[in-house]
């Protein structure tokens, strides 16, 4: 492992802690939070004799497909997880091994958090979208799976119908809107990982090949988990 995975690991593992002690000393208006992406529409009203304006965000739809355990699942069983997802095909030569190996490094930092009870790491959901279902299957998915150590509970290897996956790719979390990304609408082969909040909005595109924007996702990742809600106080630590 050479040194530059290795600073991307403990700054994986480091940034979270870091910005929770920030955010929870300083209030989350003293951090620079990830941004939303997509604007649905803006609602206007009137109250108290004052115009109030109120931006409905773009929601990711749900989606239903099968994970490489062969079972049916969807972002609706996920609620209030924060979501990772990349798109990435298990015949693929080139970036996908790289971007899963990537992937992983990021399920063990948050892991390790997990196992030295500093940070309960049970809100991320870690997606990975095949891009060529028709040859991924289920069974397939497994192998792969296996082949990198991912834990099953926390990262599901999706597979399903081309059209309903590409759909999601190009239309929900809007691939084709990054700018530069060039993304082929008939076989999408991208190196981006896509960040979505517990309410399924967009918050950021990270480069999956690059140490430092998956460093910089780790911390955006805990981030939004202790994003201040008006009606409830989340706690990221353990009883």
């Amino acid at each position: 492992m050479n040194k530059t995975a290795l600073a991307g690991i403990f700054l994986a593992v480091i940034v979270p802690v870091i910005c929770y002690f920030i955010v929870d000393h300083y209030s989350v208006d003293a951090v620079d939070m990830p941004r939303r992406y997509y604007v649905d529409t803006v609602l206007t009203k009137i109250e108290g004799g004052k115009e109030i304006t109120d931006t409905v965000w773009h929601k990711v739809a749900n989606i239903q497909l099968t994970n490489q355990l062969g079972e049916e699942v969807s972002l609706d069983d996920i609620q209030g997880k924060v979501i990772v997802a990349n798109f990435f095909f298990t015949r693929c030569p080139s970036i996908c091994p790289t971007l899963t190996v990537n992937m992983k490094r990021l399920q063990n930092a948050l892991k390790l958090q997990d196992v030295t009870r500093k940070i309960d790491t049970t809100f991320v959901q870690f997606l990975s979208f095949s891009v060529d279902p028709e040859r991924d299957s289920a069974v397939q998915l497994k192998k792969f799976a296996d082949r990198y150590g991912v834990n099953h509970d926390v990262w599901w290897m999706l597979t399903g119908d081309k059209k309903t996956i590409y759909d999601f790719a190009l239309n929900e979390v809007k691939l084709s809107a990054i700018d530069g990304e060039g993304v082929d609408s008939n076989f999408i082969h991208t190196e981006k990982f896509v960040l979505m909040d517990r309410d399924r909005v967009v918050r950021g595109y990270y480069n999956g090949l690059d140490s430092m924007a998956m460093a910089d996702l780790a911390g955006d990742i805990v981030k939004i988990f202790i994003e201040k809600d008006k009606k409830k106080k989340r706690n990221l630590f353990r009883k």
